[in-house]
């Protein structure tokens, strides 16, 4: 093993084993390079000849750029250009922690890590994934989730999902998780909580966040070491009353020794900016501190650096910009009032009692998403291929259930959307 990561394997040994007994082999073996190559271009910052660092630099010593690309970007040349650093932008990190504060307020004084940028969500399923899965461990998701879990997860690095139902008299199936998060042995455990979820575009009432954490917290003290991936891609769209407004993060993570919360994140859904690709992965325990989070942000920045080395600059300081902005809170609601008015020409367009003869909706409540389960007998693909073929509407088929991205459909189109399904059901039967 590389000096460098026992040496990080150590520090988190020494503030939490039980943290360092979640990490993966390669979690294990993982480090960022103080020495070598980034080592030296650091030592060399600031000298008035600097030849270490592999970018081309103007003589002026502004960065090396092409005037068709500069001349379109309003943004100082030293914040597109040059790399970023494989941690992400400082100023950008220390802003999202900030906000992760200010979206969670019961959080209030624990501390947690500085987050990590990564290359979006996916890439920060991936790094999860790298630091905390060896080939054979089982993840669990609930019985309706995101398909990239099983490239990035299972095809990636070897594990096994395993599901719990989802929905249970129109809410949480709070019993099946239970009984899956108890299954087995005492020892090592990942679950992946996503909310809103996709594809359902459900979150948890307060109450059932309130069951779910007792029985994560019931769990750990029986002494699972529990792995608690949060993916809140779609973090803050919460379109009714009584729903859980904060991430299921907040309570995990001061919640016992043996729960590591993983928070992921980004400006992807949130902002809408999907081809920035700016996520975040952040972490807290327990007890946790400053030299626990600062080796795992290390092993965390490792796994990047060996992975895409860095997520784009441009994109980090244009958000940073915006996050700086005072028009950005205005803007942002302004969108937010736009998506859930679509959210609500649904659930006005779902009273027509005609479709429960061929589907029913499925518990909604946030998010971009909603899914509408078929009636016994008909073929989601088949009605599916109906839909594009004869009424020009897009679905997505998911073995007897269709999911709509009610976030790409105008108001006035929802109700001819679901005209159209129950159509092509009626010559699909």
């Amino acid at each position: 093993m590389n000096p460098q990561a026992e040496e990080l394997n150590q520090i988190i040994r020494q503030k939490s084993t039980p943290v360092f007994e979640m990490l993966s082999e390669r979690g294990k073996n993982i480090f960022f390079p103080k020495k070598g190559i980034l080592g030296q271009t650091a030592e060399a910052k600031g000298t008035r000849i600097n030849a270490t660092i592999g970018a081309a630099i103007e003589d002026d010593g502004s960065p090396m750029r092409l005037e068709t690309i500069a001349s379109k970007i309003n943004l100082d040349p030293s914040l597109v250009f040059p790399y970023a650093p494989s941690f992400g932008r400082p100023d950008l990190r220390s802003k999202w922690k900030s906000m992760i504060y200010g979206k969670n307020p019961s959080l209030g004084k624990t501390e947690i890590s500085s987050p990590v940028v990564t290359n979006a969500l996916t890439h920060g399923i991936s790094m999860a994934g790298y630091l905390f899965a060896d080939a054979g461990d089982e993840v669990i998701v609930p019985s309706l989730f995101w398909g990239n879990y099983n490239l990035t997860l299972a095809n990636g690095y070897g594990a096994n999902l395993v599901t719990f139902n989802l929905f249970k008299d129109g809410g949480f199936d709070v019993d099946a998780f239970e009984t899956k998060l108890n299954e087995g042995p005492i020892g090592k455990k990942i679950l992946i909580l996503n909310f809103p979820n996709n594809p359902s575009g459900y979150t948890p009432t307060q109450k059932e966040v309130d069951a779910i954490i007792s029985i994560i917290g019931k769990a750990a003290a029986k002494g699972n070491k529990l792995v608690c991936i949060t993916d809140d891609a779609y973090f803050g769209l919460v379109y009714e009353k009584g729903i859980a407004q904060e991430s299921i993060f907040a309570p995990l993570a001061s919640l016992h020794e043996n729960v590591l919360a993983v928070k992921l994140d980004g400006a992807t859904k949130e902002d809408y900016v999907w081809g920035f690709r700016v996520g975040f992965i952040t972490y807290a325990t327990k007890g946790g501190d400053a030299e626990l989070y600062g080796a795992l942000e290390s092993k965390t920045a490792g796994a990047i650096r060996g992975n895409i080395s860095n997520a784009a600059n441009i994109s980090q300081s244009l958000m940073y910009v915006a996050y700086n902005s005072d028009e950005y809170a205005l803007q942002k609601q302004a969108k937010f009032q736009v998506m859930q008015q679509r959210y609500v020409a649904v659930k006005e367009a779902l009273k027509d009692e005609k479709y429960k003869k061929y589907f029913t909706a499925l518990p909604f409540n946030s998010g971009y998403f909603m899914c509408v389960q078929l009636a016994e007998g008909l073929d989601s693909e088949k009605v599916r291929q109906t839909l594009i073929n004869k009424y020009s509407i897009g679905t997505i088929s998911l073995n007897g259930i269709l999911r709509l991205a009610f976030s790409a459909v105008a108001s006035t189109n929802v109700k001819e959307m679901f005209e159209g399904i129950y159509k092509a059901c009626e010559e699909c039967n």
